[in-house]
């Protein structure tokens, strides 16, 4: 028997259709919650929102210095998640999703605000890594008496700086993660994090005075 007639009546069994060669790995629980939210299961899209709120309204809070404009992005937030879930990709993760919107709805508000920004002398370049010899101190952020003021530093800071420290410490993000959701490199992220640090620092000092 010839080869062409030999491949012709006995297929290789390592064959398989393409619609099974291209099948996408197994949904997370959280891809399953999209999908039966999608569907309008009961409690599904409450699941999802339980899963995501906390992350979500500490960086509004950390981004906007104001519990109830934190909450009103943070609703507004999954609002938006909810009125798009027929687009969300279930097989990936949401929370950069979720991030950017807050991000973009907290940058609204600020600039509604007009508020005068900390300035730097060069806010822009992310071209190399700023020498940090005095970070700023993690119990900061736990000591309850500092909170309000560390929250309003950071309002103040220039919404580049002020999306990228809220992240990190409301949201407790890595630098990864920051970086996906800004659409950066990660190298980027802890330029604009140790800057931002600074602008910190100089602003507690200068109350502290």
């Amino acid at each position: 028997m010839s080869a062409a007639a030999l491949l012709s009546c006995r297929p290789f069994p390592f064959s398989v259709p393409w619609s099974v060669s291209r099948l996408k790995p197994a949904l997370s629980a959280e891809g399953e919650q999209i999908v039966a939210a999608r569907r309008q299961a009961p409690g599904a899209f409450e699941a999802l929102v339980r899963r995501h709120q906390t992350p979500i309204y500490n960086f509004c809070w950390r981004m906007l210095g104001s519990g109830d404009d934190a909450a009103d992005v943070a609703q507004e937030t999954f609002v938006q998640l909810f009125s798009h879930l027929d687009r969300i990709d279930e097989h990936e993760s949401l929370s950069p999703w979720l991030f950017r919107v807050a991000r973009n709805r907290c940058i609204d508000v600020i600039r509604r605000r007009r508020t005068v920004p900390l300035m730097t002398s060069d806010d822009t370049a992310d071209d190399f890594e700023p020498v940090d010899e005095d970070p700023l101190p993690d119990e900061l952020a736990e000591r309850a008496d500092l909170q309000r003021l560390l929250a309003e530093a950071i309002a103040q800071l220039p919404p580049t700086y002020a999306e990228v420290v809220a992240m990190r410490y409301a949201a407790d993000l890595s630098f990864a993660e920051i970086a996906i959701i800004l659409g950066c490199d990660e190298g980027a992220a802890r330029v604009r994090f140790h800057r931002a640090k600074n602008l910190l620092r100089q602003h507690l000092r200068s109350v502290n005075t």
